[in-house]
């Protein structure tokens, strides 16, 4: 078993225990709810395996929605951000994308900012519109979107920064 694998391994296991154990019980003026268990698809490697992806970011969301009784919110909204993650990539880092020089936990820079705000938001947007899903609650979909992706989004950047890997 290769590194980058075991890595990802421990990732994924340490960002759903983190998830379900600490993050699920935070619910801030009853709204606002982090998810950063999608870490793990924000960080997976640009150049790494795309089903690998796809099929660890499925498995991912349906154990949260096991956790959360969820009825398959987590599973549609993971899916979804592993799916359409290159075109993020391309929308964020253009050119630099194409030769996956690209690393996520590296400096913040603004297209670092902004693959992961952007990707924090699509999520945040699908999973609460699956999860409500009345047309007339559109304003509540959006306030909590907004509300939970900015504390994702704060929780995300610490988290990236507190377990960066060493230069080599």
């Amino acid at each position: 078993m290769n590194s980058a694998l075991l890595t990802n391994i421990i990732r994924f296991v340490l960002l759903l225990l983190a998830q379900v154990v600490l993050f699920n019980n935070i619910n801030l003026f009853g709204f606002i709810n982090p998810y950063p268990y999608i870490l793990f698809i924000i960080l997976y490697p640009v150049n790494g395996n795309k089903t690998a992806l796809l099929l660890f970011s499925f498995a991912l969301g349906i154990l949260m929605d096991m956790f959360c009784n969820s009825g398959g919110v987590h599973a549609t909204a993971s899916l979804v951000l592993a799916y359409i993650r290159p075109t993020i990539f391309k929308f964020s880092f253009g050119v630099s994308y194409e030769y996956q020089t690209v690393k996520i936990n590296d400096r913040l820079t603004p297209e670092r900012f902004s693959f992961i705000l952007i990707s924090v938001i699509i999520h945040h947007l699908l999973l609460f519109v699956l999860e409500i899903f009345k047309f007339n609650l559109i304003i509540d979909v959006l306030i909590r979107t907004f509300a939970s992706a900015l504390f994702t989004l704060i929780l995300c950047i610490i988290l990236i920064y507190i377990f960066k890997p060493a230069k080599k």
